[in-house]
């Protein structure tokens, strides 16, 4: 388990609470089951407000540049509920490094599926303490 990516799928959950949704399922976590894969994807969070659904997923430098990235947004994008066939949104929680590159790659998901989706930076901050000393805290902005 790395330690970044367990920060960073705890800033996504922090976002999904800040946007309203309660957390049902999310990977690397105490109390809240795994997710189960979304076709042949993994998901990091799964979410519900109402009867609205969310799915999170974060993504690192190597997930942004493999080769299978745009088939795998377009997937998870176009996912609806069962029975009421409504959209479920897509939060997508990127490095703030890569948030620009992002951006570009989603001009290429499909147009009805765009709409669907939500994109979030991940902001690692550095906060000076009244000690002096200087910690590291991330933040996340949508």
């Amino acid at each position: 388990m790395n330690i970044s990516e367990r920060k960073s799928i705890d800033l996504l959950v922090n976002e999904f609470w800040r946007l309203g949704f309660l957390t049902l399922s999310r990977r690397l976590g105490t109390y809240l089951p795994e997710p189960e894969n979304i076709g042949r994807f993994k998901v990091d969070v799964i979410g519900r407000q109402k009867e609205k659904y969310a799915i999170g997923i974060t993504l690192s430098k190597e997930d942004i540049f493999s080769s299978d990235l745009i088939e795998k947004i377009n997937y998870l994008a176009s996912r609806k509920t069962r029975f009421s066939e409504k959209p479920i949104m897509l939060l997508i929680g990127v490095p703030d490094i890569y948030f620009k590159q992002v951006k570009e790659i989603l001009l290429n998901v499909e147009e009805k599926f765009r709409k669907n989706i939500k994109l979030t930076r991940i902001v690692e901050e550095s906060v000076e303490s009244r000690r002096g000393n200087v910690h590291i805290q991330q933040a996340i902005f949508s």
